[in-house]
């Protein structure tokens, strides 16, 4: 199935069903996201070399960009966070998925910034969270349906702390530094391994999804929040077994980044 513009089947609401594969067959959802019309360009959080910004010694030696935002070669859209939507069914997961490898990911805090600014995270991986500065930042997480997190990470603490969470999360949530309040990042917690991010030029793949069974895939991105087509959330997704269901360019208008 090649969608060229996005257009969105009509969703058939299976509710509390476990989507299984045909025959243990498997396949390949692949797309790219990109922006349509001229792309804002956000101002940098912190100038570089401004005394006046805390830790201004560290924090100042560089320009530190606003990646809210990140627009590669031809407009793609990086950061956009694309899953299967399992609220109201079970899916199954390939045997090779079930667990996740790295079992930990690792977060850093350096330059004052979050080193990566999104990640993807489940349930069974752990977030290796380290500084890699010569001052004290903290993480405090956002959650809606876990426990938030607010601790201290010592200036230089590359052995870090490990943090857990325990439920999937709606959306993507916020990860801030409250000491360094600029500083930000989006951590997506799910609990199957069906969600992955756009790269700098916007292309995904998700792998060994279940094959012959209607999908329902969602896109997300830290300004619009979710990209619906046609007033919708869910793309209706059918994958070939042992093939590939390509999305083709799914585009996003320039204004609703502003």
């Amino acid at each position: 199935m090649k969608i060229t513009k996005c257009v969105l089947i009509a969703l058939t609401i299976i509710g509390g069903k476990t989507l299984f594969a045909q025959q243990g067959n498997w396949g390949t959802i692949s797309g790219r996201i990109v922006v349509e019309g001229s792309a804002p360009v956000l101002p940098d959080l912190i100038a570089k070399g401004d005394p006046n910004v805390k830790n201004a010694n560290i924090c100042a030696l560089k320009a530190i960009p606003d990646e809210k935002l990140v627009v590669g070669k031809e407009g793609g859209l990086a950061n956009c966070f694309i899953f299967l939507n399992n609220r109201r069914m079970k899916l199954e997961i390939h045997p090779d998925l079930k667990k996740p490898k790295p079992v930990k990911i690792r977060s850093e805090q350096k330059g004052c910034r979050f080193i990566p600014h999104a990640i993807v995270v489940r349930t069974n991986q752990k977030i290796h969270c380290v500084s890699m500065d010569a001052h004290t930042h903290n993480i405090h997480t956002f959650a809606v349906r876990n426990n938030p997190f607010n601790i201290l990470i010592a200036p230089n603490d590359q052995k870090g702390i490990e943090l857990e969470f325990k439920k999937a999360e709606p959306i993507p949530l916020e990860v801030k530094c409250d000491i360094h309040p600029w500083m930000s990042a989006r951590w997506f917690i799910v609990d199957h391994p069906y969600a992955v991010l756009t790269d700098n030029k916007g292309y995904f793949t998700i792998k060994l999804v279940p094959a012959g069974v209607r999908l329902k895939l969602r896109i997300w991105h830290e300004i619009p929040g979710y990209i619906k087509t046609n007033g919708q959330r869910d793309i209706e997704v059918n994958v070939p077994s042992g093939g590939v269901a390509d999305l083709g360019v799914i585009k996003i208008p320039a204004s609703r980044l502003k």
